[in-house]
Formats: structure tokens, sequence, C-alpha cells
């Protein structure tokens, strides 16, 4: 036996026989279902993750990213940040999918359009004044998104800092929880 001082004055006996003992108790009573709980954060975070919303572009907070999904036009997506601008690399972003590859996307002025349907308006600036680059134009290709949130302050496919996102960088479907 061993004396462990837990507070000044006091102190008490451990046994190793007594703590292997309850070990192997709780082992047995309480180890198939550990097994299975560990065994279901496995397979969920192979096919699963969450994302939260931290700014107000979206009305969503809380997604539920289903990992290397088929994407549709309006649904939410996932995806890496590359770099650059106001964000690290490697920051997930989640935005709606506005243009599919094989969609063509025009501006005028500021004003963008996919397939002639009004998608939203460019700024010329940041909020902190930073001027902003509108985004590119024509045929989407192949492998390539167009994402938005429809707030006016997202940083979304209207600016070439984001661009048409590239395929390589989503990593799926988000479904809007709350």
């Amino acid at each position: 036996m061993r004396t462990l001082f837990t507070r000044p004055g006091l102190c008490r006996q451990f046994d190793h026989q007594v703590f292997h003992s309850r070990l192997q108790h709780l082992t047995r009573r309480w180890g198939l279902a550990c097994a299975l709980v560990i065994g279901a954060a496995v397979l969920f975070q192979q096919h699963f993750m969450f994302g939260v919303n931290a700014s107000p572009s979206l009305p969503i907070n809380l997604f539920l990213i289903h990992k290397g999904t088929t994407l549709m036009q309006g649904q939410y997506v996932a995806f890496r940040w590359p770099g650059g601008g106001p964000h690290p690399a490697g920051t997930i972003f989640v935005k709606l999918i506005a243009g599919m590859p094989g969609d063509v996307v025009t501006r005028i002025d500021r004003d963008f359009f996919i397939n002639g349907t009004h998608v939203g308006r460019g700024k010329p600036f940041s909020r902190q004044g930073v001027p902003l680059e509108p985004g590119p134009t024509g045929r989407i290709p192949e492998g390539r998104y167009y994402v938005q949130a429809g707030h006016p302050d997202s940083l979304d496919s209207r600016y070439q800092l984001t661009g048409w996102i590239h395929a390589s960088q989503i990593i799926g479907r988000a479904d809007a929880l709350f």
C-alpha cells in the first residue's frame, strides 16, 4: 500500500489490489457500452461533422455536414477556404450552391446573374474599406461551383477572392439544424 496526500493534514491508503478489482468490475459492467459509444463516434466522424456559422451571412447557426455527398443547386455546402483575405486557409465556410458546372454567370455593373436569374449584387468595398474585385463570369467549368449566402456582406462567388470554389475544397452537403 502507498499513502496519497489529498489535502494538507489528510491522507488515505491506496490499495492497488482494490483499485484493479474495481476497474475489472466496471469494465465487465460498462465495457460493451463504452465500446459501442466509441465505435459509433468513430463511424459518425468518418461520415459527418458539425459546422457552426459564426457570421450573420446565413440565418442558420448550426449545420450537420455530410462528408462526400453529391451536391445539387440550392443546397448548402461546406467547403474549406483556400486562404487569403480576412480568413486563414482551412477555415470552414457554409454557403448555398447557386451555380453548377455548365451554368453561365454574367455580370452587369455589380449585379450577378446565373442563367439570366439575378443572384446578387457585389459591393465595391468590404466593411473594412478594402476594395473588392468582382468574381469571375462565363460558363462554370466542370468541378467548380458558384456559392453565395444572400447577405450583402457575404464573402462569396461575387468576389474574386472567393471565385468559383473547386470540388477539392468541398467537404460535403450541409443540412441546417438551427
